[in-house]
C-alpha cells in the first residue's frame, strides 16, 4: 500500500492498535487514546515510516521550568534537531508538523531571542508559515515592550499536497452581510479566515484568575489554540502525535474531535494529570452525545 493511501486503513481503535505493537503497553490507553511515559526520542525511533499525520507540540524552552534540565545552547539545539528529524521520519508524506517555541536569552547576543530563527535551517519540512500566537496577558517589563506572544512553525512535508481545512477553522464572528459585487455575495459566508495572529487567551493561573480548563501543569496548551490546528491541518481518523504530552490538552481535542492520538511524556506525574483529565473528558463526550442522540430521536 503506498503511504498516502489511507482507503484501506483499519478503524481508530485499530489504527492505534498496530502502532501499539510497535511501542509496546502503554501508561495509558483508551479508545483512540495511548499515551507513554518515557523519553519521546526514544519511543519515536520505534515508530515505522509515514504512521503519523499531524503532530503538534511544545518542547521545553530550556529556560529552567521545572520539567526540563537545562542544557548549553548547542546541545539544546542539537537535542531539538534530533528528535524533530524522527518526526519527519514518521510523518506521513502528506502530513504536517506544529511546532510550537518561545524565547531564550543568549548571553552577549540577545535577550529574548525567538527560538524559531535558530532552527529554521534545521528543520527538514517545508516551512508554510510562521504563526503568532497573542494570548493577551503575560510577563510585564519595564525595560522592554511586556511579551504577549509566542511562535508557531507550521511545516509540512509536501508543499504540493497537504491538509488545510480553511472553512472548519473560520472565525464565525466576523461576518460581511453586506460586501456584495453585482448582488453576489463577496466573501464566505462562514466567516474570516484567522490569519497569521491568533488572538487566543493562555491557559492563566491564580486564585481570582484560573482559567476553568486550567491544570497544575506550568506551561499549558489552551484546548482553543490546539482545536484550530487540528480541525485545521487533518481529518477524522488521522493519527495525531504530540511528544511532549504535558497536561494532555492535545489528547483532549483529539478525543473530542475523533482522531486517534499517542502522546509521549517523560514525567509520570503528567501522565498521570493527563490521564485524570481524559476520564473526565470522555464521560463528558459520552453525556454530550447522548443527550444528542435523546433529541435527535424525539
Amino acid at each position: 500500500m503506498h503511504p498516502t493511501d489511507r482507503s484501506n486503513q483499519p478503524s481508530l481503535v485499530d489504527a492505534l492498535s498496530l502502532l501499539e505493537a510497535q511501542l509496546g503497553t502503554p501508561d495509558f490507553s483508551r479508545p483512540g487514546i495511548r499515551l507513554y511515559a518515557g523519553d519521546c526520542l526514544e519511543h519515536m525511533r520505534k515508530l515505522p515510516d509515514y504512521s503519523v499525520d499531524l503532530t503538534v507540540t511544545s518542547p521545553p524552552y530550556n529556560i529552567g521550568k521545572e520539567y526540563e534540565e537545562p542544557r548549553e545552547l548547542d546541545d539544546y539545539l542539537n537535542w531539538l534537531d534530533a528528535w524533530i528529524k524522527e518526526v519527519y521520519r514518521i510523518t506521513a508524506p502528506n502530513g504536517a508538523f506544529w511546532l510550537n517555541l518561545g524565547y531564550l536569552s543568549v548571553p552577549g547576543r540577545a535577550k529574548a531571542l525567538p527560538l524559531p530563527y535558530l532552527m529554521w535551517q534545521r528543520i527538514p519540512f517545508f516551512i508554510i508559515q510562521e504563526i503568532v500566537w497573542n494570548y493577551g496577558a503575560g510577563v510585564a517589563s519595564r525595560n522592554s515592550f511586556s511579551p504577549r506572544n509566542e511562535k508557531f512553525l507550521w511545516c509540512v512535508k509536501n508543499p504540493e499536497s497537504y491538509t488545510f481545512n480553511l472553512d472548519d477553522v473560520r472565525d464565525p464572528n466576523v461576518k460581511y452581510p453586506n460586501q456584495r459585487r453585482n448582488g453576489k455575495l463577496k466573501v464566505n459566508p462562514a466567516g474570516k479566515n484567522p490569519t497569521d495572529v491568533w488572538q487566543i487567551p493562555k491557559v492563566t493561573s491564580g486564585k481570582n484568575r484560573a482559567s476553568r480548563e486550567r491544570m497544575p501543569h506550568p506551561a499549558q496548551f489552551p484546548v482553543a489554540l490546539v482545536e484550530r490546528i487540528v480541525k485545521g491541518c487533518s481529518n477524522e481518523g488521522d493519527v495525531v502525535l504530540d511528544p511532549f504530552m504535558g497536561s494532555g490538552s492535545t489528547a483532549e481535542v483529539c478525543l473530542r474531535l475523533d482522531r486517534p492520538v499517542i502522546g509521549f511524556e517523560v514525567r509520570e506525574d503528567y501522565i498521570a494529570m493527563a490521564a485524570a483529565r481524559l476520564d473526565r473528558c470522555i464521560k463528558q463526550e459520552r453525556h454530550r452525545r447522548s443527550q444528542g442522540n435523546l433529541f435527535a430521536t424525539t
